[in-house]
């Protein structure tokens, strides 16, 4: 059974939490679209290497930060969102998600069963599976990103949020490791408490580390806003590779 979430709105924002204070997911009244909170600015990052994904899975949706954001910003992109409790997907008025419409589909399932036979390829699948313990096991075992790595195009970029700094995320990262053969990215977010994991295709990495400015002058204005803060984090970690194996 899922945790229920906790809604809380001020004057000025409305948040969702589970059980204990950690906030999952953070909307300002005044900019409903904007990025609040830093770990989903810095998972945005993998526009700088893929700014044009056609197909788009998000597992976990929250308040829905991050499918505004792509639905808003990536016209091109057809978006499906896979989320496990149906009390989430309820509160997606109280956080302004546009309702499904052709380019956005919503699905009340588990993610990670859901990765066994998805039905396409995907050119960017972002993980974001909390509860109120932390990261669902289901959504960071070997099998299940060996299930990701099957499911993404060529261009394809999986990007895992995990807490930083403990002994599941370095577990997490040596699975990362092997399943995409070191070919990743670590980034911390400003609060400190999320490590944001970019696996994909090697040559993704290698132009992004060969050529960054480029990469970067090639972004509409709407992206290098939103990852202004986060675009020297990513440089420094193409730069620095994944150092464990």
């Amino acid at each position: 059974m899922t945790d229920l979430p906790r809604l809380h709105q001020n004057s000025q924002t409305v948040t969702l939490s589970f059980e204990g204070t950690l906030i999952q997911s953070c909307m300002r009244l005044a900019d409903p679209d904007d990025l609040v909170l830093d770990y989903t600015r810095t998972m945005m990052g993998a526009l700088l290497l893929n700014p044009k994904p056609r197909h788009v899975l998000m597992i976990g949706l929250g308040g829905g930060s991050m499918v505004k954001y792509l639905h808003r910003h990536v016209p091109e992109a057809d978006i499906t969102v896979v989320e496990i409790s149906q009390s989430v997907i309820d509160l997606r008025d109280a956080f302004h998600v546009p309702p499904d419409d052709a380019r956005l589909h919503t699905v009340c399932a588990d993610g990670a069963e859901f990765m066994r036979k998805p039905p396409r390829s995907y050119d960017l699948i972002l993980v974001d599976g909390f509860t109120g313990e932390g990261i669902a096991d289901a959504l960071c075992s070997r099998s299940f990103y060996l299930h990701c790595r099957k499911a993404l195009s060529a261009e394809g970029l999986l990007v895992a949020n995990v807490q930083a700094d403990t002994d599941q995320t370095r577990e997490i990262g040596k699975r990362l490791f092997k399943v995409f053969e070191g070919s990743m990215i670590s980034v911390l977010s400003d609060e400190g408490g999320n490590d944001i994991v970019t696996a994909g295709p090697r040559h993704l990495f290698e132009q992004g580390r060969a050529d960054f400015e480029g990469h970067w002058a090639a972004l509409s204005a709407a992206h290098q806003a939103t990852l202004g803060v986060t675009s020297s984090r990513i440089q420094r970690a193409l730069i620095k590779g994944f150092p464990i194996g």
